[in-house]
């Protein structure tokens, strides 16, 4: 049987490229890659993901963290960065050279992805993805079903593994034909067009680029960290609240005493401190700012104290 290496980014793009070839016969798996800033949600839970593998009828699904090598792309990418942090043609490359790299022990023929021409002008136009393909090294292996027909052909259409009739050619930003051809394939809920890099959104970009222009620490920890929390930046001085309990409760449990940690006697945000060492006292206002029990508890001339979490 034939197999494709499918890159899932659970957008409908990636859905349907998959169920076109499905539709061939062709054996599907799908690949998740997970950084802090995409897919996270499956580190601690993958169910939700292998069941809509399932669901969609595809062979097989992976889940692989890339976190580690990921941050020196985000560090220096050699295409640049879109709108905020997000590098997405060196994001690309990268994804696609790990997936050759997964061919020969998935005994894979070829990689798919959900990519449409001209749907994103600064990595889908048709030089960038040729760009794209050449530098991942992938050109003849990378098959876009829903473009295939406006792009160049591929070893597995040539040898006609595939049927080149049975791909499409489509274009441009519109999604008329593919929520068509969600319909054809009884798709009972329509995921979003892509999805979702935390990278691109404002704060979190603005973020990141400053700890990279800055050369602060981006490390698997802080990487989990920038997407959380308030941040106080300032001249060497680095420290992370949690804004709710959920979210003290994940800080507590990606630092494992990595870092100073801090609370307040009362509910309170959980501290991080990341870079510097800040006066206690800076810390304890820092924290009764962001805590109503405390300021309550001041109001009526009760103390409050700092309390170490690194015990």
């Amino acid at each position: 049987m034939l197999t494709a290496l499918l890159l899932f980014s659970e957008g409908l793009d990636s859905h349907l490229a998959g169920l076109i070839l499905k539709e061939q016969g062709i054996k599907i798996i799908a690949i998740k890659f997970i950084t802090p800033f995409f897919g996270w949600k499956y580190k601690e839970n993958p169910s939700p993901f292998y069941e809509k593998i399932k669901t969609l009828n595809f062979d097989e699904g992976l889940i692989i963290d890339i976190t580690e090598e990921y941050i020196e792309i985000l560090k220096k990418p050699e295409y640049g960065y879109g709108d905020y942090a997000n590098p997405c043609i060196d994001c690309k490359i990268f994804m696609l050279k790990k997936a050759k790299e997964l061919m020969e022990k998935y005994k894979a023929d070829f990689i798919a992805t959900g990519e449409v021409l001209g749907q994103r002008p600064m990595s889908q136009n048709k030089n960038t993805l040729e760009l794209i393909e050449e530098k991942a090294g992938v050109k003849g292996i990378l098959l876009r079903p829903l473009s295939a027909k406006l792009l160049s052909i591929t070893e597995v259409e040539k040898k006609g593994l595939v049927n080149r009739e049975k791909l499409y050619s489509i274009s441009g930003r519109k999604r008329a034909f593919q929520l068509e051809l969600a319909k054809k394939f009884n798709l009972k809920e329509i995921p979003t067009p892509a999805g979702g890099c935390l990278l691109t959104d404002p704060q979190i970009g603005e973020r990141v680029l400053k700890i990279i222009k800055e050369k602060r620490p981006l490390n698997y920890k802080t990487c989990q960290l920038l997407v959380l929390g308030r941040h106080f930046l300032e001249e060497e001085l680095w420290i992370v609240l949690g804004r709710n309990k959920e979210e003290n409760e994940k800080i507590k449990r990606i630092v494992e005493n990595k870092y100073k940690t801090y609370t307040l006697n009362v509910p309170a945000p959980t501290a991080v401190v990341i870079e510097g060492d800040p006066p206690q006292n800076f810390i304890k206002d820092l924290l009764i700012k962001y805590s109503k029990k405390a300021k309550n508890k001041i109001s009526k001339g009760e103390e409050v104290f700092l309390i170490s979490q690194n015990v």
